[in-house]
């Protein structure tokens, strides 16, 4: 069910939600999380699709600020999707204008569910007012997502360095399954140390960026990127050893190859993770990253081209 509210107020949406599920027989009481997301009008649909495939495994009520045109006179719309057309959450649009823009913190404080986490998702682009960083603040965690940014590299800067333990990164979640077989990989015998590694993949992704910091903070070597244009991501990853080099390579496509020294040559599954994936995948934990906050104020500044003088995060 899709329910419009044209020219509303923040409180009447709160009150047709209750009256909707006072009606559908409804209840909040299963929603373990507020994920509330600031996207611009053509990234609405694309985050609602994400938020409704997650909420399939976490439960949620999905509050979307979508602010328009700044010069236009002061006016809030909004959407209520419940049922089949919100997943196993309750979905909210709002439609900012004018001056409501630089108040959007306040739109969606009423709409909260009480004593539940909650989480705030940026798809593309950092929070860029005091009304955005208003929001980040009530958040139990912080999801960005420098792939989809303008700039990926900058949004890379700006993150290391104002770093806050209970944010990070979608880039970072999309290299999981990587980081997971370099590591299982050097898990086997020989334990030799690693000489040097080389990351490969699409010159503008930040996972390039993020798997290097992560190899260069863990294991002390010398790492280097090459920068590929228009790869599929992250497309190799070479790690040098005494006894020869481990190799994962993926050029394309949804099947790797890991050839390791004295072994035959593996096939693994390694999609491209969707961006549904990503947004479960980071649901499941809102405690702080610890890794990756090292990695982005510790990691990155071990590679050519990043300053050199690490940052202090919050």
């Amino acid at each position: 069910m899709i329910v419009e509210l044209a020219g509303t107020t923040a409180q009447v949406v709160a009150k047709r939600l209750v009256k909707l599920r006072d009606e559908g027989g409804a209840v909040a009481l299963g929603r373990v999380l507020t994920l509330i997301v600031v996207a611009a009008a053509d990234d609405v649909e694309i985050a609602v699709e994400a938020a409704n495939a997650a909420s399939r495994e976490h439960p949620c009520r999905v509050i979307v600020v979508s602010p328009g045109d700044t010069e236009s006179a002061p006016r809030l719309d909004a959407q209520i999707r419940v049922g089949g057309d919100a997943g196993a959450s309750e979905v909210i649009i709002l439609q900012a204008a004018g001056a409501l823009i630089g108040h959007i913190d306040t739109l969606v404080i009423p709409l909260l569910l009480p004593d539940t986490p909650i989480v705030a998702w940026w798809p593309r682009e950092l929070p860029a007012s005091a009304a955005e960083n208003a929001i980040a603040d009530l958040a139990h965690a912080i999801i960005t997502d420098s792939v989809n940014s303008a700039d990926p590299r900058a949004v890379l800067e700006s993150l290391r360095q104002a770093h806050r333990p209970q944010q990070t990164d979608l880039a970072w979640t999309r290299a999981t399954v990587w980081r997971g077989l370099l590591a299982a990989a050097l898990d086997q015998a020989p334990f030799e140390p690693v000489h040097g590694a080389v990351v490969e993949g699409d010159a503008d992704h930040p996972s390039l960026d993020l798997i290097a910091a992560w190899l260069a903070q863990y294991l002390r070597a010398p790492v280097s990127i090459r920068r590929v244009d228009d790869a599929q991501a992250v497309t190799k990853v070479v790690l040098t050893r005494a006894s020869g080099d481990i190799v994962i390579s993926r050029p394309e496509g949804a099947v790797a190859t890991l050839c390791q020294p004295d072994q035959p040559e593996h096939r693994i599954s390694l999609p491209v993770r969707t961006l549904r994936e990503c947004l479960a995948e980071e649901l499941r934990r809102l405690d702080p990253d610890e890794v990756y906050g090292e990695v982005l104020t510790k990691g990155l500044a071990r590679l050519d081209g990043w300053d050199k003088v690490p940052s202090v995060g919050k």
